[in-house]
């Protein structure tokens, strides 16, 4: 009887995982394995498919729209990086108990609440070099006004700095969130060894807020790979291209040019970048947790 009770607890754990496994095989796994699938084929979206090979693939890595497109994705990389520090630096200040900070919070967490569509329209009325709050402070300093999302030079870093308004404001909430559950016996040890200001700041209080930044990290390089929503609400991949990003790029040759198997190779390639950075990531984690 003992024995017949031992096997059930075993069975227990993969019974109750059982439905989440099925949704996320279904969900996400097959749908991967059919945009992989589908890249290796001509199809238009409507007709017969033509089995192509990797011609998809060796069509991609020559086209110049996709390496402008992953240079975007670089930068968007890059200068999304400054989130976590910012949204860190945020939350350490709002982490006092003062008269009104509850409403400070809730200005710093009105940009997270809000869709990404809203935000695009905001940033493009912002950056408007008629009437845009931007260039009125700009002239006002004795400049000519700057059409940003005009310009094949500022389109990019103008979408990028309308994304981590938002991005920023998320790093914030994980990192308040870490600060609330700092173990307060080590904070009240390190000031009895005489530990403050930054000394307590990278000794104690980062080590302990590692699971937030790791959180932060990847949702933050995720977001800036997937970017669209931005750049299709403020530029459509605009001026001339010079905006593009890969999801845009792949949205764009999958629904208005027909290409869907060529959308679903951009697609692979895209999911490739996002899982090698994360799986190097999740290794160095590993790494200095061991360590």
């Amino acid at each position: 009887m003992q024995k017949l009770h031992s096997k059930q607890q075993q069975w227990m754990p993969l019974l109750f995982l059982a439905p989440a496994v099925l949704m996320f095989a279904v969900y996400v796994i097959l749908p991967i394995i059919q945009s992989v699938w589908l890249s290796l084929f001509e199809w238009d979206g409507l007709g017969d498919k033509t089995f192509v090979g990797l011609a998809n693939y060796i069509e991609l890595f020559s086209d110049d729209q996709f390496w402008t497109a992953l240079k975007n994705n670089i930068y968007w990389m890059v200068f999304y990086m400054l989130a976590p520090p910012l949204g860190l630096a945020i939350a350490l200040f709002l982490n006092q108990k003062v008269l009104g900070i509850r409403l400070v919070k809730s200005m710093f967490f009105f940009p997270f609440v809000i869709s990404q569509v809203v935000i695009g329209l905001v940033f493009s009325w912002f950056y408007d070099p008629t009437y845009g709050l931007f260039n009125i402070a700009w002239t006002s300093l004795g400049f000519e006004p700057v059409a940003i999302l005009s310009d094949e030079n500022w389109a990019t870093f103008g979408i990028i700095a309308a994304g981590l308004w938002p991005q920023i404001a998320y790093c914030m909430i994980l990192y308040l969130t870490g600060l609330n559950n700092l173990s307060p016996e080590q904070i009240e040890a390190a000031r009895l060894d005489g530990a403050h200001g930054w000394k307590m700041l990278w000794y104690v209080v980062l080590p302990q807020l590692r699971p937030a930044t790791f959180i932060a990290i990847v949702v933050t390089v995720i977001g800036a790979l997937r970017s669209f929503d931005l750049v299709a609400t403020m530029t459509g991949g605009g001026p001339f291209g010079s905006s593009n990003v890969l999801a845009y790029f792949m949205y764009e040759q999958s629904i208005f040019n027909y290409r869907a198997g060529y959308g679903a190779a951009i697609a692979t390639v895209l999911f490739l970048i996002m899982d090698l950075y994360i799986a190097y990531f999740l290794w160095r984690m590993l790494k200095s947790e061991k360590a």
